[in-house]
């Protein structure tokens, strides 16, 4: 229904089956959920109801944690927190064999010490690492940080 692949395209009805699927446990249709109350569709936009389908998801998948971390780095629906928002890319960029977006967002923050201890190797690190998860704007950071290193 979210994407109106054979039916019509119907958030609303979206929102309902993600909250029946987020329900079960399921962290995946937390995130959906999430995003549709960060954005807005289908539901009205609350950051707050977000941040709380945001947690679900990262409490029973450790990747999705970048979404919370992308509320506490923004301040939205909670007290803008750079340490939090490191601690849970970092959790989502150690998930499995890791999670681009919050290994990049990460590398960012040590770049510029932004929750952290500015650090640019650590943060060089990250990018690379954002770059061989097929990521491209990790691989522009790695270079673009490479050079400026002078390595």
């Amino acid at each position: 229904y979210y994407n109106g692949e054979g039916v019509k395209q119907d958030y609303f009805k979206a929102a309902e089956l993600y909250e029946k699927i987020c329900n079960r446990r399921i962290p995946d249709g937390c995130k959906k959920l999430g995003l549709m109350y960060e954005n807005g569709k289908g539901v009205k936009q609350d950051y707050f109801k977000a941040v709380e389908l945001y947690q679900r998801a990262c409490d029973g998948a450790d990747y999705y944690c970048f979404y919370l971390a992308l509320m506490y780095s923004n301040g939205y629906g909670v007290k803008q927190n750079y340490f939090k928002a490191a601690e849970l890319y970092e959790k989502s960029c150690n998930a499995g064999k890791g999670y681009a977006p919050s290994c990049n967002n990460l590398g960012v923050m040590y770049e510029y010490g932004q929750g952290v201890r500015a650090n640019k190797q650590k943060a060089l690190n990250l990018y690379g690492k954002t770059c061989d998860l097929k990521a491209q704007l990790g691989c522009e950071n790695y270079a673009k940080l490479k050079k400026e290193l002078g390595k």
